[in-house]
């Protein structure tokens, strides 16, 4: 059974991180997905110089890749064959150089009026700077206040993982094309899909950005140490394991906690609610942090377990490698790489009747250049002629 965008034909025309996985997505999903790489390929190719590049296999497996020129007359030439009966284009290339190509969405709508052209950028495509250089980095994890948020004050920042953001608002994007191919359904007609790193960071964001709107005031990230509700928080084990503790309603949880806690100091009247609690929240902390630090992690986790208490284990990525709920939830799958196949992330979708699957490995740049532009009705001597004339790889 194919996946459910089976039949969606997709160009892209994006590098890096957050316009490739869009298509991979699609791809994964069952769409057939033609990604345009410059002649010196997607910049991403050349993060990892030797072995392996995960980064970039797990953002463009799927596809099939050409390399154009798409400042000669004749790889645009090409570029515009490809557009031909696509239902989704993806980029994320700047406006200006798409406008300079003649690959901006109001030139590409008339000319093909199903497509559905899928828009991410930095910042958007209004406002005074509309047209600044972006990686998430920059427009998601800093601008959007997620780094702030994970700061408690006076703190040092954090390092923004790799391509996070990119994906999350890659998702976003995956969304709205879905959303754009049923619209087109019922009204015949492609429309523009635009998402950004900064509106999806902000969206992420989106209780402390909405209590700030509506309330008028900074929310200040909280220190642990005085967390208002000390059932939801971070401790620490004997043998260092972090893990988060979920009561986020306070009453509920607390007689299960005081049930896997041998700590009687915490039975103190003042504690017996969670007001008496978020007052005198210092000295819980410290009251639960004495007491988690007297047993290995291991003890916790079935006491918490016998308890009913609420919790999560706090694990690193290669933790995560030897989750066995992680494997349950399907989160890996072992996909085609270059020396076979390798163990990789799911897309985080399933689908009971339309099943998705992995039916490439990333492409090597330009590897089907040659097998497309023959099922575009190219004959060898013109292929010859193109490659000559600079116009592909």
């Amino acid at each position: 059974m194919p996946g459910p965008l089976h039949g969606v034909n997709v160009v892209e025309l994006a590098g890096w991180v957050v316009g490739p996985s869009v298509a991979a997505v699609l791809a994964d999903w069952g769409a057939e997905v033609i990604k345009i790489e410059g002649p010196d390929g997607d910049p991403n190719r050349a993060w990892v110089t030797a072995g392996p590049n995960p980064a970039f296999e797990l953002d463009n497996r799927g596809k099939r890749s050409v390399t154009l020129d798409m400042k000669s007359a004749a790889g645009r030439t090409i570029a515009h064959q490809l557009l031909v009966g696509t239902d989704v284009f993806v980029t994320n290339l700047r406006a200006p150089a798409l406008r300079e190509l003649g690959f901006d969405y109001p030139t590409l709508a008339e000319r093909y009026p199903r497509l559905v052209y899928t828009s991410v950028t930095g910042y958007g495509l209004a406002g005074p700077e509309r047209d600044r250089p972006a990686y998430d980095g920059g427009a998601f994890w800093s601008r959007a206040g997620v780094l702030m948020a994970m700061t408690p004050p006076g703190a040092d920042l954090p390092a923004a993982p790799g391509g996070a953001g990119d994906h999350v608002t890659a998702m976003t994007a995956v969304a709205g094309v879905a959303a754009a191919l049923f619209a087109r359904e019922a009204t015949g007609t492609g429309q523009h899909v635009t998402t950004s790193l900064l509106r999806s960071g902000m969206f992420m964001m989106s209780f402390d950005v909405n209590s700030a709107l509506r309330r008028g005031v900074p929310v200040v990230p909280a220190v642990r140490t005085e967390a208002r509700n000390p059932l939801y928080n971070t401790y620490r084990s004997a043998d260092g394991r972090w893990f988060h503790l979920l009561g986020l309603q306070p009453d509920r949880h607390w007689e299960p906690l005081l049930g896997a806690v041998d700590a009687p100091a915490l039975r103190d009247p003042r504690f017996s609610t969670g007001a008496g609690r978020a007052e005198h929240a210092r000295e819980v902390v410290r009251l639960l942090d004495a007491a988690f630090g007297a047993d290995d992690m291991d003890v916790w986790r079935a006491r918490f377990d016998r308890a009913g208490v609420w919790w999560a284990p706090i694990q690193t990525p290669f933790e995560l490698l030897n989750d066995a709920q992680a494997h349950a939830a399907g989160a890996f799958v072992d996909a085609p790489v270059a020396e076979g196949t390798a163990a990789t992330i799911a897309t985080p979708v399933d689908f009971t009747g339309t099943p998705w699957n992995i039916r490439r490995r990333s492409p090597e740049a330009g590897e089907h250049t040659e097998e497309i532009l023959l099922e575009l009705g190219y004959d060898w001597d013109a292929i010859t002629r193109l490659r000559d004339e600079g116009a592909f790889g």
